[in-house]
């Protein structure tokens, strides 16, 4: 299994964001918070890669990006971000935020569910209540796009792609600091499944809901 890593700013000029932000000027909370995200075991079907976090959603961010891989195929992808407020967000209701997107093609006659996009929606909140996870303020959109191919591309099939655009509040300890790396873990569950692989052993299983993955055999789309 590989371990998480990622870039984490401060909103620092410097030509080496990480390194500025080490610096005393990052908060502890948002700190412990990163340790563990950097410390965190993933599935060896996911591969995480460290990536530039936005500069102007908050004054300190972290972000990863990671797909699921099954050999030279991508079934997903997905981008995290850990955001961080020490003052406090009215809206966020905290001074954390996770910010994500996950997103994989799917086979046609799967798109034309009409209920796909609450069972996606059900997936995440699922993932965090199945690791017992405290949030709030969830909120987020599911969006799926079909292209059909015509003309010089008419011979590729039409593809259809899902995407999840969701924030949630993750609650803090005692100590100010949420449990970044088992939020991530969640995340992981959420990516897992929308690329329809079976619950990891370790992972959360919840028979009463009888919710399945997606079946996949195409990776996202390339833009």
């Amino acid at each position: 299994m590989a371990a998480a890593q990622g870039h984490f700013s401060d909103h620092s000029n410097s030509a080496d964001d990480e390194d500025s932000a080490e610096g005393d000027a990052v908060p502890r909370a948002f700190r412990l918070a990163v340790e563990a995200l950097r410390a965190a075991r993933l599935r060896p079907e996911i591969e995480a890669d460290p990536t530039r976090p936005p500069q102007r959603l908050a004054p300190h961010a972290y972000a990863l990006e990671a797909a699921v891989v099954d050999g030279d195929d991508d079934l997903a992808d997905g981008r995290l971000v850990l955001l961080h407020d020490p003052a406090g967000h009215d809206a966020w209701q905290g001074t954390f935020r996770l910010v994500t997107l996950v997103r994989a093609e799917l086979e046609p006659e799967m798109a034309a569910d009409p209920l796909l996009p609450e069972v996606c929606w059900s997936w995440l909140t699922g993932a965090l209540e199945a690791r017992g996870l405290s949030y709030g303020e969830a909120s987020g959109t599911v969006t799926r796009a079909g292209s059909h191919y015509f003309g010089g591309l008419s011979d590729r099939r039409p593809a259809t792609q899902i995407e999840i655009r969701a924030s949630w509040t993750p609650r803090e300890g005692l100590d100010g600091v949420p449990d970044s790396a088992a939020h991530l873990a969640a995340w992981c569950d959420l990516l897992c499944q929308v690329a329809g692989l079976p619950p990891s052993p370790s992972g959360p299983v919840d028979a009463a809901t009888g919710v399945v993955s997606l079946p996949q055999r195409r990776g996202p789309q390339q833009p």
